[in-house]
């Protein structure tokens, strides 16, 4: 679980949203048209972005947040505190998207499961912040392989 002192500035929660939510333009999604972006802060305060790349060749699509991470990685970041995460079919966000299961596992690399916070949010106003732990639970990592 979160402690109080991790939890972000309601300010900071509403930039990433922000930003997850000008990401969805720039999406590519002709065959789901379910766009999807993402915002992921790093300790340091950087924020890395992402969205969602479909292929028609469907296995080989990029999710928004695998874009976001990969970004970050190639560039030398390995320590991450959050990610928002918004989606909607015809860039129009109805509910709330969540990470898939390969994104989750990709997260599980990079981040503390107990620390790392996911927000999923409608709007900047509306919103609900998890742990991966909260959406990952007995998740398989490189403690595992130790």
């Amino acid at each position: 679980m979160r402690r109080d002192n991790d939890r972000m500035d309601h300010d900071v929660i509403q930039e990433l949203i922000q930003t997850a939510i000008n990401m969805m333009n720039y999406s590519y999604a002709p065959y789901s048209r379910f766009h999807v972006g993402a915002a992921l802060l790093t300790e340091n305060g950087s924020v890395y972005t992402g969205c969602n790349v479909e292929n028609a060749s469907y296995s080989v699509t990029n999710c928004a947040e695998r874009t976001a991470f990969f970004k970050a990685v190639s560039e030398g970041v390995r320590e991450f505190r959050a990610i928002c995460i918004v989606g909607g079919r015809d860039k129009i966000i109805q509910d709330y998207a969540a990470p898939c299961g390969v994104c989750r596992q990709v997260m599980m690399e990079f981040c503390d499961a107990e620390a790392f916070q996911i927000i999923l949010a409608k709007s900047v106003d509306e919103y609900q912040i998890f742990t991966l732990k909260e959406l990952l639970p007995m998740g398989f990592g490189a403690a595992n392989l130790g």
